[in-house]
């Protein structure tokens, strides 16, 4: 799936003991707090991968500068620094470490909470510029006060678990997590339209999304009780900051607490200068045990993926977690042969294929379902994408292509046509052209055992350059066919396999050394199909 991981780049400061259990697994290590975007541009080229906090953006241009870069890790929760649509079409991985800051990050927000419920950074700000003011700064209690929740995940979940703590009421909006769930950690799940109404706080735990974006605007402010008070340790812009400052300036909002901005460090600092406002600089997940864990995590991640255990924290292709294991790589190629073949088959050959279904056969290679397909799919895009092809980024490029992939796993069913108890069987429709490919990958060759119902008992080594002929079922061709190629001089044969006959045809595949040239040549009785080199 990936090259070898030889050459990581640290960025933003990334805590030391990440070098440390990458250099340990062998990979090659080069830290900088900061780089330019010049600088980076220039950099990137010589790294397999490179791993990130929220200060550098990972944007296309940077992609693009590096025909190397295999993965990058962000040593956080937020991916929205990276573009990660621009890394899946580059067949680069993306990672984060979703559990690493959490607790630093539920803490935080809980910190503000209680900080701006009783006005502690305005009042100390004010005795410390020598002003001994009560009456200013006359808080409320946070018991018997509803708290809403928005995003109910890790982050969101130990907020909760806190200020019940306090006596608050929780109540809580998320889109995945069922109401019966929430229910047993103590908050009422609501639809976002019931939740503003209820709540005093109102505290956002989702990733930045298009439909994310402004969430808390001034539509929703306006729904809210008077004095409501917000509270963002997410992502800048969660928040529309315009709308927010508007509602402060009108009272009615009642305080905000924000660790994040859209812009970040903001140039316009009118927002943090309310009097209603206390802020910190992006400091939800800055802790030493959070910047320690997620050093740690995401190292320990890249370290994973090379030595072929289960990928953790995969944002772009979650679908691949288990690909990288040793048991899956002889079926991994195996797909990616077949695809191959079956393009290189169907007709016509400038037309992409229309219609894909595998089928898995067998307990083990049932469980690659999830992964098997996207090797198919890196097999049949070769031929007419060979460059930067990878199964990171052949579902999207196959999806742009027109194919439609589906896939069907029988785990207590026999193949067909053979006595094997793993086989993976594909079909690919290109028009009305239809070829279906069966194949094994025991003793850990790529192996095909029929070709649209003619059976090799023994199998097919999909190995080296392969003519395929197919013929009539009576037909023997592969005398006169040796022979055209021994005339020409052009490669070495070393197999000539056929296949038993079906009721409509019989196919003969010829295995040189090297591709070779027959251009216009006729074989009597037989008909050159494809010629692949595997």
């Amino acid at each position: 799936m990936t090259g070898r991981v030889q050459k990581v780049l640290l960025l933003d400061g990334i805590d030391a003991v990440c070098a440390q259990v990458l250099t340990q697994a062998g990979i090659a290590v080069t830290t900088h707090n900061k780089l330019t975007k010049q600088q980076l541009l220039k950099e990137i080229a010589d790294y397999d991968g490179v791993v990130v906090r929220s200060a550098t953006k990972v944007t296309s241009e940077i992609l693009a500068a590096s025909k190397r870069l295999q993965i990058v890790g962000r040593a956080g929760t937020g991916v929205d620094n990276i573009d990660v649509q621009a890394a899946t079409r580059r067949g680069v991985i993306v990672m984060n470490t979703p559990g690493g800051n959490t607790l630093s990050a539920a803490e935080h927000t809980c910190a503000m909470i209680c900080a701006m419920s009783r006005f502690l950074p305005q009042a100390c700000a004010a005795l410390k510029a020598g002003t001994w003011d009560r009456k200013t700064y006359l808080g409320s209690e946070l018991h018997g006060k509803t708290l809403a929740i928005v995003g109910l995940g890790r982050i969101g979940r130990e907020v909760a678990k806190r200020m019940q703590a306090f006596g608050m009421i929780t109540i809580g909006y998320d889109p995945i997590i069922p109401e019966e769930v929430t229910k047993e950690w103590g908050v009422e799940s609501l639809s976002l339209e019931a939740l503003w109404p209820r709540a005093d706080y109102i505290t956002v735990h989702t990733p930045l999304l298009p439909h994310t974006k402004n969430l808390v605007g001034e539509e929703v402010l306006a729904k809210c009780k008077p004095g409501v008070r917000i509270v963002n340790v997410a992502r800048g812009g969660i928040v529309d900051e315009a709308a927010l400052l508007k509602a402060l300036e009108r009272g009615t909002c009642g305080g905000a607490a924000l660790d994040v901005f859209l812009e970040e460090p903001p140039t316009d600092t009118t927002l943090c200068r309310h009097p209603k406002v206390i802020c910190t600089p992006h400091l939800g997940a800055n802790t030493v045990e959070a910047q320690q864990r997620v050093a740690v995590e995401i190292a320990q991640q890249i370290v994973d993926m090379v030595k072929g255990k289960p990928l953790v924290g995969v944002v772009n292709a979650a679908a691949l977690t288990h690909a990288t294991s040793p048991a899956s790589k002889d079926w991994i190629e195996l797909a990616q042969a077949l695809g191959c073949l079956g393009s290189h088959l169907s007709q016509p050959a400038d037309t992409p294929a229309s219609t894909v279904h595998i089928d898995l056969y067998g307990s083990e290679v049932s469980k690659m379902d999830t992964f098997l397909g996207s090797a198919v799919l890196v097999g049949l895009l070769r031929t007419t994408s060979p460059d930067g092809i990878n199964m990171v980024n052949a579902p999207l490029l196959a999806q742009e292509s027109g194919i439609d992939l589906t896939h069907h796993a029988h785990p207590h069913t026999p193949a067909p046509l053979i006595a094997a108890p793993e086989a993976l069987v594909v079909r690919v429709s290109r028009g009305a052209d239809t070829h279906v490919l069966l194949g094994g990958a025991a003793g850990g060759h790529a192996t095909l055992y029929a070709l649209d119902g003619c059976v090799w008992e023994s199998g097919l080594t999909l190995s080296n350059n392969m003519l395929f002929f197919s013929a009539s079922p009576s037909a023997t061709p592969l005398a006169t066919i040796a022979t055209k190629l021994l005339e020409g001089q052009q490669a070495a044969v070393t197999s000539l396999l056929s296949s038993s006959p079906s009721s409509k045809e019989r196919w003969h595949v010829v295995r040189t050394d090297s591709a070779v040239a027959l251009g216009t040549t006729s074989i009597p009785g037989a008909q050159l199909r494809a010629q692949v080199t595997f």
